[in-house]
């Protein structure tokens, strides 16, 4: 047996083990998986950050050869990033003008939110209704790390694990058809969920609601958990709509 080197996308090299002809039925079980980082998964990521954040603007056309040298990455992983993010909804592919940062207006935030409130409303009653006792820890410690992160004025962290507890309480629904039509809103919402707490004073009420929603699940209150994710949602749009 020997080792032969590969070079990963990122230039870091993996070692592949080479057996000897002849043992491989026997051996394929002792053999310890290969992991490494994609490439594609990290640059979606890192451009869904952008987004989120606000590096890349609403409506602004991405510069792909400035993002090339600025990510240290070729054109064409760079337009791979590009069309999963379109799928998500956040970059649009026109044609003749190449890829642009999703811009929502007003309404189109209002419809969204008022699909997405209905949904996660059906999907707590029915997660108030049939989540395990482990289920409900972990939402509990969801919640707690995204705490921490809130303590320490980590916004793009602290927004992560925020829509992750919503998601998470969807999931627990166990409804697959509800969960997928949640997800693509959730995607295409990402930058204006997230300005949401660029206020201080709004962020700790946002934070707050979260505690109680999870106290009412905790306490398996479906009309609480209920009323306070409706009165979650007023408030995000309230708490975005002057920026729109």
């Amino acid at each position: 047996m020997y080792t032969k080197p590969l070079l990963c996308e990122h230039g870091v090299k993996d070692l592949i083990v080479i057996l000897p002809e002849g043992n491989n039925s026997t051996s394929h079980s002792r053999l310890r998986p290969l992991t490494r980082v994609s490439l594609h998964s990290e640059l979606v990521e890192r451009l869904r950050d952008m987004v989120i954040e606000g590096t890349l603007a609403p409506g602004a056309r991405i510069n792909e050869v400035q993002l090339c040298q600025e990510l240290g990455v070729s054109r064409t992983p760079l337009r791979e990033a590009i069309k999963a993010l379109s799928s998500e909804g956040l970059i649009e592919l026109v044609s003749g003008r190449g890829a642009l940062v999703k811009k929502f207006s007003a309404r189109d935030v209002q419809e969204m939110l008022a699909v997405l409130t209905a949904l996660e409303i059906m999907a707590a009653r029915l997660a108030c209704r049939s989540a395990s006792q482990a289920q409900v820890r972990k939402l509990r410690s969801l919640h707690d790390e995204m705490m921490r992160h809130y303590k320490r004025k980590s916004r793009l962290e602290y927004y992560k694990y925020n829509q992750t507890i919503h998601s998470y309480i969807v999931q627990l629904s166990g409804n697959n058809f509800l969960a997928a039509q949640h997800e693509s809103i959730q995607a295409r919402i990402k930058r204006i969920r997230f300005i949401g707490n660029e206020n201080s004073t709004k962020w700790r009420g946002a934070a707050a609601e979260h505690e109680e929603i999870v106290a009412a699940f905790e306490a398996r209150d479906e009309e609480a958990l209920c009323a306070v994710i409706q009165r979650h949602l007023d408030h995000t749009w309230e708490r975005v709509q002057d920026t729109l």
